[in-house]
């Protein structure tokens, strides 16, 4: 389902200020991409996003200042007629009174910010990215361990949330538990967080709810952070696993495949120590060394010399 956001919650967000003489229709925006206005002022219309937030910086500003009296109109008139989603004007300039006509005519917003243009255009995007990001909420785990974010899935009862607690013992840092929110920011990263209501909770059989960021202080917490790997605790005996690490597995959230690996539950397995290990071993994949690969190199070696 492709999201939207409400102007009027840009509006706010941004921190603009309404200009025209809009009443509120409950118009929304599906893309963050922007656009300044130059082409259209000058007369193009031909394949131009008109779905987007509109732009005028100085440049813009300053070459419709300079049309004649019955370019500004035409131009204003066609360009808002197009139901644009809004028009930003930037650096605190004032608005040119042909486009503040036709913009109450057609009930488009024109908004205002003190901002320069490019600072404003960086800044809408990256606010409109975070805002229509594809999310999903799932059930698990997200701590960061040794600056690598974990997401831990399993069973109801398998201990998620008490390995969880013992990481946190061992200093490391709990995002979210029970439920974790995921957003895919860009085509290779998810950002995971909490709910607000149980933001820094934790819960633990036989004990209850507790607040981590109370009990541990704020260093045990964080508010967000991006999954780089997914561990997944499996109490099924009969289970084959890879003894090596040679062959990677992954698992695919919002388009995006996350590295995995499965740990296999049993009696006396410190489960904190094995996930700081896997942690640790990641870190030293994504920098280039493979502890399995190595092992293969040398058996290779030893094999053809004999």
């Amino acid at each position: 389902m492709l999201k939207k956001i409400a102007i009027k919650k840009l509006m706010k967000d941004l921190k603009l200020e309404v200009i025209s003489n809009w009443k509120d229709d409950g118009r929304e925006i599906s893309t963050s991409e922007v656009n300044r206005v130059g082409l259209p002022l000058a007369g193009y219309f031909e394949n131009y996003g008109f779905d987007r937030v509109q732009i005028i910086g100085k440049a813009e500003w300053s070459y419709f200042s300079g049309l004649c009296d019955k370019f500004k109109r035409a131009r204003a008139k066609e360009l808002m007629k197009r139901n644009i989603p809004c028009l930003v004007i930037t650096r605190g300039l004032n608005v040119h009174a042909e486009l503040l006509e036709e913009a109450e005519k057609n009930n488009i917003p024109i908004f205002g910010t003190n901002l320069p243009t490019s600072r404003f255009a960086s800044r809408a995007i990256s606010y409109l990215e975070h805002e229509l990001a594809p999310t999903t909420t799932l059930h698990g785990v997200l701590i960061e361990v040794n600056g690598i974010g974990i997401l831990i899935f399993g069973e109801s009862g398998v201990g998620k949330s008490e390995t969880a607690l013992e990481l946190v013992k061992r200093g490391h840092r709990l995002i979210a538990d029970d439920a974790v929110e995921i957003k895919k920011v860009d085509e290779y990263t998810l950002i995971g967080t909490a709910p607000e209501i149980i933001k820094h909770f934790l819960e633990i059989r036989g004990i209850g709810i507790l607040d981590v960021a109370k009990l541990y202080g704020m260093g045990a917490v964080r508010d967000k952070k991006t999954i780089n790997l997914v561990v997944q605790l499996d109490t099924n005996e009969s289970n084959v696993y890879d003894r090596l690490g040679i062959d990677e597995e992954y698992i695919e959230i919002l388009g995006v495949n996350v590295s995995k690996l499965t740990i296999p539950v049993r009696p006396g397995r410190n489960l904190a120590v094995i996930i700081e290990a896997a942690a640790r071993n990641h870190r030293q994949k994504e920098m280039g060394y493979n502890a399995a690969e190595e092992l293969n190199i040398r058996l290779i070696k030893q094999n053809s010399s004999k």
